[in-house]
């Protein structure tokens, strides 16, 4: 759903990421969806694997320590979380980010669990990105899926995680975010 013009954050890194890698990007600091580097050919800007247009200056990124942090606050030095659509993860620095003014698309996906081993079933999970074609998630098979071409019912890849955060450490307590 387009939802206006924004400030979105591109997180240029210190490493070539692969076809199915990106970063965990999310509204609220529980859950994220995996948002797609910009290893993709297309008709309208050369791939750029060492990319990711992560969203929204407010959504919060998954670091490589495992807190959180606004998109707005990670620079260069430090260390981002990077997840493949098997959730292998790996770690990259960050050699600048940019930040810049665009149209921007809300995305609101409903978990359905992880086979079982969380009770994290019906959890809400948005993201606000940039609504442009080159922008993509990781969709149920694995594949990038831009979020121009998404639809209700397609299944998208997340993380969900219980609690809640304070100062990006994870806290056992509750918190509502809306």
């Amino acid at each position: 759903e387009p939802v206006g013009m924004g400030d979105r954050v591109c997180v240029d890194t210190c490493s070539l990421l692969k076809d199915g890698e990106g970063m965990m990007i999310g509204s609220s600091s529980s859950a994220f969806l995996l948002v797609h580097a910009e290893t993709l050919e297309n008709p309208y800007v050369a791939p750029r694997p060492f990319r990711v247009n992560a969203g929204a200056v407010h959504a919060y990124a998954v670091m490589a320590d495992g807190r959180t942090k606004y998109l707005a606050e990670v620079k260069a030095g430090d260390s981002v979380l990077i997840a493949d659509a098997d959730g292998k993860t790996s770690e990259a620095t960050v050699g600048r980010v940019k930040i810049e003014r665009r149209p921007m698309l809300l995305v609101t996906a409903v978990s359905v669990g992880n086979g079982g081993k969380c009770d994290s079933s019906g959890k809400e999970i948005s993201a606000i990105l940039q609504n442009a074609e080159t922008i993509c998630l990781v969709s149920g098979d694995r594949k990038p899926v831009s979020v121009v071409d998404l639809k209700a019912g397609d299944i998208i890849l997340g993380r969900v995680e219980e609690g809640g955060r304070h100062f990006g450490y994870a806290v056992k307590e509750t918190i509502l975010e809306k």
